[in-house]
């Protein structure tokens, strides 16, 4: 195995850096229970945030709650961590099941006494 393949779980193809394979993000959007829920997968920089920052900023437009399931975020900086700040200014944003990663940047920065995080998706529509 490669070590490509190791870490990424695939082969890199022809043409494409392991930079970009690394920084693959994905975004999912459903409702759940009157709330809208947006998960991302993956690591979040200032080089990946774009499309969870539209995501959210759409669903802040059209939902006075949405809920970030953040288990599957992998990495997370201060880009991400200015577009949560900036996405619960123009709703309520809660964010569900936040790494440890993820809720460590939230404590070091004090970010965690005004965001909403709860263990589970459900918990987070919930409150």
């Amino acid at each position: 195995m490669s070590l490509d393949a190791a870490v990424t779980g695939r082969s890199i193809a022809a043409g494409e850096s392991r930079l970009q394979v690394l920084n693959q993000t994905r975004v999912v959007q459903h409702e759940h229970c009157g709330t809208w829920v947006i998960g991302a997968q993956g690591s979040y920089d200032v080089e990946s945030v774009t499309p969870l920052a539209q995501a959210l900023e759409n669903a802040a437009r059209e939902h006075p709650k949405v809920v970030l399931d953040a288990s599957g975020i992998t990495f997370a900086d201060s880009s991400l961590l200015n577009l949560l700040i900036r996405t619960h200014r123009v709703t309520d944003l809660r964010v569900a099941a936040p790494t440890q990663q993820l809720l460590r940047l939230l404590q070091l920065t004090g970010v965690d006494t005004v965001l909403k995080a709860r263990e589970t998706v459900e918990e987070a529509v919930a409150c």
